[in-house]
């Protein structure tokens, strides 16, 4: 190791190993609802495997999906903003959006171009003609007609973390300097709870306006659910920037446990007084009605109430790693990457079973999470052409 390498190493932060169980955690949870996806009527997938469901079921997957719909992704924005400012600072407007273009735009061009088609065509078979085709005839369809720009799959995430990054820079490259360093010399301190409360109803508000407004999907991008993403990745960086993160009362933040059987009652009575579980009813969740603008609010508490509980739960008892967990943490990008077609293969063997929907639901999500897991450090890592994305 040569003169600068060894300086760079001794000041460089030491690495949060609860920031790194708490990812690959989230990432067991996005195995999870594509496999719930695969079973109940509230997702979408490239592959289903739906049957009429009883109410006590309907109830359970409903439960499960929209609990993790209100937070999971979020808190994976927001523990990427947290590591925005430190790294613009260190690195420089120019070498910080060339090693994020790398570290996430390459993965995504890697989805759209080759991991997306080989899902669509041989996993999925989702890529329908009216006549015998081949894959290469597919894959050139795929590119002349645009369809690539929307087949990114769970890469949509990159991508919608690289926009941010290059606003972000833009932001920070147009502030003043003298105002720029007045930011960074402002002091830590704690997060009142009026702040909380505060940004949850910011969270509420804004997330109900965009929905009432049917905004699109672009680029497989549901806007709809971008004011969370866009004020989790903003909270991230204000929390590394005040020191939020560390000013957190575990007990105060843990108090926040007692919210959620109250937060399941109003959802519970959301969902089935407003009519989401009925066929038509779903059409009530969205637009200017009263069932719209509640299950927004009560996302934005569930969010913001699961993810303190999760930021200092981690923090404070899962500060350190075992060989299992630094093999989770080092696989888990690569496992976020390539879980689709495991989860669609594993769906299709289990297509033949008879078993209840929860049952194949568990199995699947099991059986996915440890098969890419397996893979990832077997298979995908170890390929020269991969190994240096993931």
């Amino acid at each position: 190791m040569d003169q600068r390498a060894k300086s760079a190493a001794a000041n460089a932060a030491p690495r949060l190993l609860f920031i790194d169980n708490l990812r690959w955690s989230m990432i067991l949870l996005v195995i999870s609802m594509h496999a719930a996806d695969t079973y109940s009527p509230l997702g979408n997938w490239y592959f289903t495997d739906r049957t009429p469901l009883a109410l006590p079921t309907l109830l359970v997957f409903a439960a499960w999906q929209m609990y993790l719909q209100s937070f999971f992704m979020g808190l994976l924005f927001f523990v990427a903003g947290f590591f925005v400012p430190a790294s613009f600072d260190r690195k420089g407007p120019g070498r910080f959006l060339r090693d994020r273009a790398y570290r996430l735009g390459l993965p995504v061009v890697f989805y759209m171009f080759v991991l997306g088609p080989v899902t669509e065509y041989y996993a999925a078979h989702s890529w329908n003609s009216t006549k015998p085709t081949s894959m290469a005839h597919e894959w050139i369809k795929h590119i002349r007609n645009g369809q690539f720009l929307q087949e990114n799959g769970p890469l949509w995430f990159c991508l919608a973390l690289l926009i941010f990054c290059f606003a972000y820079a833009a932001i920070r490259s147009l502030r003043p300097k003298a105002e720029a360093a007045r930011a960074r010399a402002i002091k830590p301190g704690p997060l009142k709870q009026t702040a909380i409360f505060g940004f949850v109803l910011l969270l509420g508000a804004s997330t109900f306006l965009v929905r009432a407004l049917r905004a699109p999907t672009i680029l497989n991008m549901h806007l709809g659910d971008f004011p969370q993403y866009i004020l989790l990745f903003c909270a991230g960086i204000f929390a590394a920037r005040r020191g939020f993160l560390w000013s957190l009362n575990h007990k105060a933040s843990m108090r926040w446990l007692l919210t959620l059987p109250v937060s399941f009652a109003v959802w519970l009575g959301i969902v089935v007084g407003g009519g989401g579980l009925r066929p038509d009813g779903r059409v009530n969740f969205a637009g200017w009605h009263w069932q719209a603008a509640a299950i927004c609010f009560w996302e934005a508490f569930a969010c913001v109430a699961i993810s303190l509980i999760l930021l200092v739960l981690f923090r404070d008892r899962f500060g350190s790693q075992g060989s299992l967990a630094k093999f989770l943490s080092a696989n888990a990008f690569s496992v976020y990457v390539f879980h689709p077609p495991i989860v669609i293969m594993g769906a299709r063997l289990l297509r033949v079973v008879a078993w209840d929907p929860l049952a194949k639901f568990v199995v699947l999500w099991a059986a996915a999470a440890a098969v890419t897991f397996a893979l990832s450090a077997a298979v995908f890592r170890r390929m020269p052409l991969l190994r240096a994305i993931l």
